[in-house]
């Protein structure tokens, strides 16, 4: 397994920078996300259709291009997250994590003995295929993959301190359009409840185990930029939006410009 990007600039106090691959299923995606100058590219199953080929692709495509991949998953599901895991991912980020008891069964998917309970596949693609021995590709997982928990209901924030005092969760990812809908703030970015939630998870990562924060850059729910995020104490954020989005919105210009030629 390679060193992972995204916890390395996380270590030395940077803001690592993460992008969608969005639902388009190509690998090539994933490239151009690297050549672009990204350290991570965010997979996300929660809100696509991408199945479980199409991410061991966009995975060899980030090792490729020296990235991280970060899978979001369509829930909390220990048995999915393992197969993901012994393909490649770098990153677990598990939505709606509301309490600290599913932070904890969260760690035991994700980090093998003595830190979990991952099941053990000396062959497996993230093992080499069993090229490297077992108790090395072990430390490695442990040392390398990343767990993000998402903070995106007020059940949360109520026990946002229980949840961040758990070794072996690295993010605490803001989901903003979640949160505000869940604090009846929605379509308000700078309404004193979302505030005061994201200083409260801001507050619970200062005294946590080692986790960092996460927010999105220039979320719609959340609008910060990339130095905002920094001064906030954001250690790593995701880049809307994707590549349809991006697609759209370049092919959308272009037409109208064209068009406008033609009177």
């Amino acid at each position: 397994m390679q060193q992972n990007r995204v916890k390395k600039i996380i270590g030395e106090g940077g803001l690592a920078l993460g992008t969608h691959v969005g639902g388009i299923p190509d690998p090539q995606i994933v490239e151009i996300i690297g050549l672009a100058g990204f350290d991570a590219a965010f997979i996300d199953m929660e809100h696509t259709s991408l199945d479980l080929h199409d991410v061991q692709a966009c995975v060899m495509a980030a090792e490729r291009a020296g990235i991280t991949p970060i899978v979001r998953t369509p829930g909390f599901d220990p048995a999915f997250i393992l197969r993901l895991l012994d393909m490649g991912v770098q990153g677990i980020q598990v939505p709606h994590v509301s309490d600290p008891d599913t932070a904890r069964e969260a760690v035991k998917a994700v980090r093998y003995p003595p830190l979990g309970e991952r099941g053990m596949a000396a062959g497996s693609r993230a093992a080499n295929f069993g090229k490297t021995p077992l108790l090395d590709h072990m430390a490695q997982s442990n040392r390398e993959i990343i767990l993000a928990c998402m903070i995106e209901d007020s059940a949360a924030i109520e026990r946002i301190d229980e949840i961040a005092a758990i070794e072996g969760v690295d993010l605490l990812a803001v989901g903003p359009s979640d949160l505000s809908r869940s604090l009846g703030v929605s379509g308000h970015p700078d309404h004193p409840r979302l505030i005061a939630a994201i200083d409260r998870v801001r507050e619970a990562v200062k005294k946590g185990a080692g986790c960092r924060l996460a927010i999105p850059v220039n979320h719609a729910a959340f609008p910060r930029n990339a130095a905002q995020l920094k001064a906030l104490g954001v250690s790593y954020t995701n880049c809307a939006p994707t590549p349809e989005a991006r697609l759209l919105r370049s092919m959308q210009e272009q037409a109208a410009a064209q068009r406008q030629l033609l009177g």
